[in-house]
């Protein structure tokens, strides 16, 4: 087979390989039968005896992540394709070893080991990438437009931009790509909800950073940036039980009224949010083997819950099972 399930009970993990393949189909294969992305790329290699390339791809829902060991390689995505095939993503393309380029909105990112660019599969676009197919030299993450908090004003801003991903928040970043597809059998299947989300946090927050240094930013611009900074300041603050709708508009010096329509585009109102991931924090820590000395209550407290009983009437109606009862049936798993 030329991709293999390796996790059953777990996330969606599967390995591939196409040498297995004759030379001459390999780059077909690739393009047309089990294309790497939901949209089709053209893919052309001078590599002799054939291209190679092998992989992990982890598959959390909404957003994939692929750790890659291939040949260098030339792909563009020219407007026929676009109209054929599009799935509206963003595909992030983190260089671990070599360099590339790509050429999309009129810019071009020359970015090489230790950095990182986008591009959006809904307009054209062509790069190279130039590295070694002997170890893994590539992450790789795909994730719904949706998904991020960037209309398409600010979307023209951040692809074929290079960002630094040996520092900050991309380092950051980058450190949880490579533990995410490495430790992926750690995880249980009902955690890849947390993990996206996590995954499309952290990305968030790197580029927030692009667009607050950006200039000339139109209204909707700055509404975007508003919404990250706000999205990232739950996230660091989730274990403070006094977060709330009116902490958060008081440091952003904006209203309650005002908050609430900078979500008015979720599934969820702020509260509803922050609710849901302290749960789903709790929930994971309660799953942790390496946590089983942690009482419940102690977990809940280090996400913000300050009534154990409230904690557990709220994780009971949420996964359908009190938390001592569900950290019972992981820890005899």
């Amino acid at each position: 087979m030329l991709e293999n399930l390796i996790q059953r009970c777990g996330l969606q993990v599967s390995e591939f390989n196409i040498e297995t393949l004759a030379s001459g189909e390999r780059i077909g294969y690739w393009q047309e039968v089990k294309p790497l992305f939901q949209a089709p790329v053209l893919v052309h290699s001078d590599k002799e005896g054939g291209f190679r390339i092998r992989g992990r791809r982890v598959d959390m829902g909404r957003l994939q992540v692929y750790a890659l060991a291939h040949d260098s390689v030339q792909v563009c995505r020219p407007p026929a394709l676009i109209q054929r095939n599009d799935p509206e993503e963003f595909v992030v393309t983190l260089i671990l070893v070599g360099d590339a380029a790509l050429r999309q909105a009129g810019r071009e990112a020359i970015f090489g080991t230790g950095e990182f660019a986008l591009f959006d599969t809904s307009r054209p676009f062509d790069g190279w990438r130039r590295c070694a197919r002997e170890s893994t030299s590539t992450l790789v993450v795909q994730i719904p437009r949706r998904a991020l908090p960037i209309l398409s004003d600010a979307a023209d801003r951040i692809t074929a931009v290079p960002f630094s991903a040996r520092r900050g928040l991309g380092a950051v970043f980058a450190r949880w790509l490579t533990d995410l597809v490495e430790k992926a059998e750690e995880f249980d299947s009902q955690d890849a909800p947390c993990l996206a989300s996590l995954t499309t946090d952290l990305l968030t927050a790197v580029l927030a950073q692009h667009l607050d240094s950006a200039s000339a930013q139109t209204p909707e611009a700055q509404r975007d940036l508003l919404r990250l900074r706000i999205r990232d300041f739950i996230q660091q603050q989730l274990g403070d039980p006094r977060l709330s709708p009116a902490t958060i508009a008081s440091t952003h010096q904006i209203s309650v009224r005002h908050l609430h329509d900078l979500f008015t585009e979720n599934e969820m109102t702020v509260s509803a949010w922050i609710r849901h991931l302290r749960l789903e924090h709790c929930r994971q820590d309660l799953a942790d083997p390496r946590l089983r000395s942690y009482p419940v209550h102690a977990i809940a407290r280090k996400w913000g819950f300050t009534s154990s009983a409230h904690f557990s009437r709220a994780f009971r109606a949420t996964y359908g099972t009190p938390p001592s009862q569900y950290r019972h049936i992981h820890d005899s798993r």
